[in-house]
């Protein structure tokens, strides 16, 4: 169910392997994916689930895009049929080593570093889950030693069997409420399936300053295999002190890395540690740190206007995150957040945000939340709906030297069809602006 990068490699690798297949969507499927069903012979529909037919499968494999409380999906369960992720039907296929990462934030710049320090190391690794290409796929060949997978827990809800010979649990803060009930613990318990199956043999890092976290660990009562990460206890396994990251016998200042903040610390520690653990060498890992390139929308530096430097962090959309984004900087902030709030607590973030912020420009359709939490805070803010006017306006606010920072705390799709969308089009608008300033300066209309 659903065609998208994780159905349509399920679906190729279970006719691979000599099932009867049938792939349903609601949606449209991409022509990209279509052509790949074609070309396998597999049967597949779209803009509709034909209900007699599903009913009749031996297992559906589930986009996790697709909630529970969807009717079809209570109509299966009801009639006992197995529903797995595409990640645990891949993992009976493979005789790699996987290591899996999952968190409230974090992940995908975790996932990407992990990749990145394995395969400038020369070992045999691919890229799967939330970025890279769906495992399913790649197991269908089964080329490689390792695994790096990305993990949401819309997907690990669907695993059973999994078991990932490394673990990484970067965070947990409340996020995506409305999946799981909205109680914390539901998500909490989704999070934790990931070491579900640990063994003796296995490892799992985790942030241990995460009070949520620490219950976890603590409650499940395991005892092998435990390497904590940590920006306050030198007793961990890895920890951060003075800029300096140190991990093991492995010390490395974070100024020499490709990445800055204490958020990518944790990440960088955490990756780190998956590396020493596959026998990776320090000269190789100080190497690779800092040549590493992250995904877009995370921290990623855009331009700099008039002595005004714009960050797109579009990626940001909870609160936790924008709380790593603002503790990033030491530099007054000008703020662009909104969109669709998701149940955020501003609490968490109002001693920074009074700290640091000097305008808040709310970009979305109903500011009304936002514009609450901060509007006896803030001095200067303004609400928009055009993200043109948002980026010319904090250009406005700001003066030299400032940072103009998107980090939004929200989900994306009032004005956008999701944070990449959001990201690229305000790239496009800074950049723009940048021009239309460069333009004006030369003309003599700018002192």
């Amino acid at each position: 169910m659903g065609a998208g990068e994780s159905g349509t490699g399920a679906a190729l690798l279970a006719k691979a392997k000599g099932y009867d297949v049938f792939v349903s969507d609601n949606g449209l499927i991409g022509e990209k994916f279509k052509n790949q069903l074609v070309a396998a012979n597999i049967d597949f529909e779209e803009e509709r689930h034909s209900k007699l037919k599903i009913l009749k499968s031996r297992m559906v494999i589930k986009s996790p895009g697709i909630p529970e409380k969807a009717p079809i999906i209570k109509e299966i369960r009801d009639a006992g049929i197995k529903i797995v992720d595409e990640i645990e039907f891949a993992f009976s296929y493979t005789k790699a080593k996987l290591i899996a990462i999952t968190g409230t934030n974090g992940k995908t710049t975790t996932t990407l570093l992990t990749y990145h320090l394995l395969k400038e190391a020369g070992l045999k690794v691919g890229l799967a889950g939330n970025v890279g290409h769906s495992l399913a796929k790649q197991v269908i060949k089964d080329e490689f030693d390792y695994y790096v997978v990305e993990m949401s827990s819309f997907q690990l809800d669907g695993c059973y069997s999994l078991k990932p010979f490394i673990s990484i649990l970067l965070n947990i803060t409340p996020d995506h409420m409305d999946r799981y009930d909205y109680k914390i613990e539901n998500y909490v318990n989704s999070k934790f399936r990931i070491i579900q199956n640990i063994d003796a043999q296995d490892h799992f890092i985790y942030y241990v300053d995460n009070e949520l976290i620490k219950q976890g660990v603590n409650h499940l009562n395991i005892e092998n295999g435990l390497m904590p990460v940590s920006l306050e206890q030198t007793q961990s396994y890895g920890y951060f002190q003075d800029g300096v990251m140190n991990v093991g016998s492995f010390s490395i200042n974070q100024i020499d890395t490709a990445l800055l903040g204490k958020h990518n610390a944790i990440n960088m520690m955490s990756a780190i540690s998956a590396a020493q653990l596959v026998g990776i060498d320090e000269q190789s890992i100080k190497a690779s740190l800092k040549t590493f390139k992250n995904a877009p929308h995370r921290m990623e530096y855009v331009a700099t206007i008039n002595n005004v430097r714009f960050i797109n962090d579009s990626k940001a959309t909870n609160v936790d995150a924008v709380k790593y984004a603002l503790d990033s900087f030491s530099e007054p902030l000008v703020w662009i957040a909104g969109g669709i709030d998701k149940g955020n607590q501003y609490d968490l973030i109002m001693d920074a945000v009074n700290e640091k912020v000097k305008a808040l420009v709310c970009l979305g359709k109903d500011n009304s939340k936002l514009r609450d939490a901060f509007h006896n805070k803030i001095i200067n803010m303004m609400e928009t709906d055009n993200i043109q006017e948002a980026v010319k306006a904090s250009l406005d606010y700001a003066e030299a030297h400032d940072v103009v920072l998107l980090s939004p705390a929200c989900a994306s799709f009032d004005l956008f069809n999701n944070y990449e969308d959001r990201g690229n089009r305000f790239r496009q608008a800074v950049l723009e602006l940048k021009n239309d300033f460069e333009m004006s300066i030369n003309d003599g209309t700018k002192n």
